[in-house]
């Protein structure tokens, strides 16, 4: 059963890793229940060779590209991630005092914690993908915006699986160009999409374009009331 457990971890995280197209020096949190994946409910079933055979598998392919395993622990320690110093002095991360356990903390925090070679627990991070098996709510450690991602791979074991990458932000109002024809005959204004910018008069019509719908009212108000 555990090698079927490795298949499918690693399966996922590639799947993932192809999707994100991360940089190296970045960061991945993984949340993992191993009850989860043994086919108990959530923190009722902690089992720690679940929870090796995940750590064990994931580890080594984000070692190889570079990339930081943020391992996240149960809700006990309030969901903190168990981390490489280097990491946290790189990202400059506050260390808190806390060493996971199988009951407190959970099993694959737990082993995260042995296989690291200086492991250190933080209170949050700004993970630019993740995986969530069995639904440990990875998302308060995601940066903004966390994007789905939907993969072949939907469970491990018995563990419903969740992806997710992130993006940057869209900001300035809206992110495409809408052209407006003016007929000043008619004093009515008529919107349609285009991808560039132009500002032309033919007859009694003039065509607008601006790459901000937001202000696209008051500017044709401007005109109507100026012809």
């Amino acid at each position: 059963m555990y090698e079927e457990i490795r298949k499918s971890a690693r399966a996922a995280l590639l799947e993932l890793l192809d999707v994100a197209a991360l940089k190296p020096g970045q960061q991945v949190v993984i949340g993992c229940s191993s009850s989860e994946i043994m086919g108990q409910k959530i923190g009722k079933g902690s089992t720690p060779e679940a929870a090796k055979a995940v750590v064990d598998e994931i580890l080594p392919i984000l070692k190889a590209r570079g990339l930081c395993l943020e391992a996240q622990c149960c809700e006990h320690l309030n969901r903190a991630l168990i981390v490489e110093r280097e990491a946290a002095q790189r990202y400059g991360l506050e260390i808190v005092n806390a060493v996971p356990k199988p009951k407190a903390g959970g099993s694959f925090a737990t082993a995260a914690y042995k296989a690291f070679a200086y492991p250190v627990a933080v209170e949050k991070i700004q993970a630019r993908a993740g995986l969530d098996i069995g639904g440990t709510l990875i998302g308060m450690h995601l940066a903004p915006v966390a994007v789905p991602v939907r993969i072949s791979v939907t469970k491990v074991g018995m563990a419903n699986l969740i992806c997710a990458r992130t993006r940057p932000k869209f900001i300035g109002g809206s992110i495409f160009a809408v052209a407006f024809l003016l007929d000043t005959r008619k004093n009515q204004a008529v919107a349609l999409p285009i991808n560039h910018r132009i500002i032309k008069r033919h007859n009694s019509v003039m065509t607008i374009c601006i790459g901000c719908y937001n202000i696209c009212s008051e500017l044709i108000a401007l005109l109507i009331s100026s012809t």
